[in-house]
């Protein structure tokens, strides 16, 4: 019997945006670092004028193992208002979390300075200048 490999199901962030998909995924790609894939539109037959030079997918996946997704939305349809998802960062490695903290919510709008909260461990929110809701949480040792 020959062995083969079986993916594991993950759940990823997938954003969408409302033409500015390439210049928000790009910018998270120097935030995380990884290996960044984009389609267009125009790969699968939307012609230039018609949004073709948009982004149909994209996919990040970092050295740290995190995979974030994003595209345009199709040509004529709305960006979905969500509201009710952020995607949370968390860990013990506070200088990576603040460097993500610092990187992400640059331009953006901090709605929870990231400070020491009553759970103990060091939190923040804030909305990144695409309009993405962020929330980093930094795991303190309890001792």
């Amino acid at each position: 019997m020959g062995s083969f490999l079986v993916m594991a199901s993950r759940l990823n962030p997938y954003i969408a945006f409302g033409g500015n998909a390439k210049e928000a995924i790009e910018h998270y790609q120097k935030v995380f670092g990884g290996e960044l894939v984009i389609h267009t539109y125009a790969e699968f037959g939307t012609p230039a004028d018609q949004g073709g030079d948009k982004v149909m997918h994209a996919q990040l996946e970092t050295p740290a193992g995190l995979v974030l997704m994003a595209g345009d939305m199709p040509p004529g349809t709305e960006v979905p208002k969500g509201g009710n998802v952020s995607i949370s960062l968390s860990g013990e490695d506070e200088t990576e979390l603040r460097g993500y903290w610092d990187n992400l919510s640059d331009g953006g709008n901090i709605t929870m300075p990231i400070e020491k909260q009553m759970w103990g461990d060091i939190f923040g929110m804030f909305t990144d200048r695409f309009g993405v809701d962020w929330m980093v949480n930094i795991s303190q040792a309890q001792g």
